[in-house]
């Protein structure tokens, strides 16, 4: 069989949230794009997902948000219960004045957003077993050629490209191709799954957090029947070898030890696990300076999503922060695109380009840094960046349970509920 050779205007890497809601904004500005998925299949890592009101912000723009808001009901409160001591903190979602949550927070089956976004998509714009080998720019394109990206996938397909975007995730051969740095360990590791309640839970709609030292524990009800539940803790990187990752029931079991001093609502969800959705990993982010530094973009290259900031999750801005990324890069895609009457100009698309890093530089450089200081807060200190304060309890836990907890946390709303805008409307 020959090697075969295709030209595509627009190719994104990963077919993931941000590659599939990338692809869903160049088709509502009317540009066509292909993505390579490296899976053979729909990619879902991870069970749930949360979203607050950016993402579902995001999530209008793109024109899905009434396929899971019917299915979802929006959280009004979140608590945290100090293991140690039983004190709970009570946290509103809703601001004062605030007649409802229509766009307030929701935890959604993983699966089922990325069902939505691919159910807007023509059938062949996802290209599964897509392994992608190398990239490189020609040097001496020919006049008026603007394919200037090549892509070389294992099975030995060359894709001509305009547009190259990398949505491939936390270890992005794109970004290493633009010469972003490795993401670094965080210094805490997660298990995560789903505690399965056939006959239903009977929990209250609210998410709980459960904080002792070192670890926090927790549950968040997904629908009547399913409980999304996680564990995060402090790397030991002696006993993070002997965790059995591939094995979920060992995983429960050293699980159910750890959580031997929380309540008995934390173990009974545990013990209720799907097996089939219990994961562990460590939490990887990327140094902020990186991103400020680094080059996000190379003429009509550039990422999203995890590709480009890639953070610990203690703020649930991994998928909202995507599904921004995608709106912003269509919206600075689709304005070149309409103002050259339908047409890729590699000129002006470059300065959109970069208008769209400088764009998102700063916004998730914030929320790399914010996320990684409220799940260092949370756990009273936990290796990487402020490994020095460990052991100074009493300091850490005024940081936690005042500093953070009564008066930083109810005042992360301008993170939580960004605007990213409209895509353009018009005809090329």
């Amino acid at each position: 069989m020959e090697n075969s050779v295709m030209k595509e205007e627009v190719v994104i890497v990963g077919g993931g949230i941000a590659g599939l809601a990338t692809a869903l904004a160049l088709k509502r500005v009317g540009v066509k794009s292909l993505v390579l998925e490296r899976s053979s299949e729909l990619r879902v890592t991870g069970v749930a997902i949360a979203l607050f009101s950016n993402a579902w912000i995001a999530l209008e723009s793109l024109g899905v948000a009434h396929k899971l808001t019917s299915l979802y009901k929006p959280y009004e409160r979140a608590k945290v219960i100090n293991v140690a001591n039983g004190v709970t903190q009570e946290t509103s979602f809703q601001k004062p004045g605030e007649e409802s949550l229509e766009i307030g927070p929701r935890t959604i089956h993983r699966r089922a957003l990325l069902e939505a976004l691919l159910e807007e998509l023509p059938t062949e714009t996802v290209r599964f077993s897509s392994k992608l080998r190398s990239i490189e720019k020609t040097k001496t394109p020919q006049e008026n050629d603007l394919f200037g990206v090549v892509i070389q996938l294992e099975d030995g397909t060359t894709i001509h490209t305009k547009v190259l975007i990398g949505c491939d995730g936390v270890h992005s051969l794109v970004a290493k191709w633009l010469g972003l740095k490795d993401v670094v360990n965080s210094g805490r590791c997660a298990v995560r799954g789903l505690g399965v309640f056939p006959e239903g839970h009977g929990l209250n709609h609210e998410v709980q957090n459960f904080v002792d030292k070192g670890s926090r524990f927790g549950i968040i009800p997904i629908t009547d029947a399913d409980v999304y539940w996680f564990m995060s803790y402090q790397s030991i990187p002696s006993k993070d070898e002997e965790m059995p990752k591939e094995d979920p029931r060992a995983i429960q079991k050293t699980i159910l030890e750890s959580a031997s001093g929380f309540p008995q609502l934390v173990k009974d969800v545990i013990q209720r696990s799907d097996m089939q959705n219990i994961s562990w990993e460590p939490l990887l982010f990327r140094y902020p300076w990186d991103l400020i530094f680094g080059r996000v973009s190379d003429g009509t290259v550039t990422v999203a999503g995890d590709a480009m900031h890639p953070m610990t999750p203690d703020l649930g801005q991994g998928g909202g922060s995507a599904l921004e990324d995608a709106v912003i890069l269509g919206r600075h895609i689709g304005n070149s695109y309409l103002r050259n009457g339908g047409m890729i100009s590699q000129e002006d698309l470059e300065v959109e380009i970069q208008m769209y890093v400088k764009e998102r530089r700063w916004r998730t450089t914030g929320l790399i840094i914010t996320s990684y200081l409220s799940g260092w807060v949370q756990q009273s200190g936990g290796g990487g960046i402020g490994s020095s304060l460990r052991g100074v309890g009493w300091l850490m836990k005024f940081l936690r349970d005042t500093v953070f907890y009564k008066i930083m946390y109810p005042r992360l709303g301008g993170f939580l509920r960004y605007d990213c805008g409209k895509l353009p409307t018009g005809s090329a």
